[in-house]
């Protein structure tokens, strides 16, 4: 499916939802409260087919006060790709876990639990994949800082 066949198949079947305006590829806007269903509706439709997770990670967007969450999507059967944001509160970043759609989200949500703290709902194993477990902070967050840091937020030394 081509990208603009994509778009307007997504917008008939998730009306409301937006598209990531200055998006180079096809990347659809979630409100987290819909993001399983939706995921669930990507994967199980015949004509999206979105059968592979190919990655997922995060921004931190202090000025906006979120973290924005992206998930790869791939159809290994119609060849077309999309992208999914959502956008969290940094004080509070919580979502359910897409593991039950996906099961390699299992690890790509610890990395991204990991470095940004973002809390995954229903995960089975939400632990630190690549820290130590008593390491304190969000080490990929843009206000963090440590004693083994060269440089401060923005640069300073």
């Amino acid at each position: 499916m081509q990208p603009a066949e994509l778009k307007e198949t997504l917008s008939a079947r998730f009306p409301g939802l937006e598209f990531q305006p200055a998006s180079n590829r096809t990347c659809l806007m979630v409100p987290a409260d819909r993001l399983v269903d939706v995921a669930r509706e990507l994967r199980d439709t015949p004509e999206l087919a979105f059968d592979l997770l190919a990655d997922h990670c995060a921004v931190d967007w202090p000025a906006r006060d979120t973290i924005e969450l992206l998930w790869q999507l791939d159809s290994t059967v119609h060849n077309h790709s999309l992208g999914l944001t959502v956008d969290l509160p940094r004080t509070d970043p919580r979502v359910h876990s897409l593991h039950t759609v996906w099961p390699n989200a299992n690890w790509l949500e610890r990395e991204v639990y990991d470095f940004f703290g973002v809390l995954y709902r229903n995960h089975p194993d939400l632990r630190r994949l690549f820290l130590e477990d008593d390491w304190q902070g969000w080490p990929l967050r843009k206000d963090y800082t440590d004693d083994f840091m060269l440089t401060e937020p923005g640069g300073r030394r």
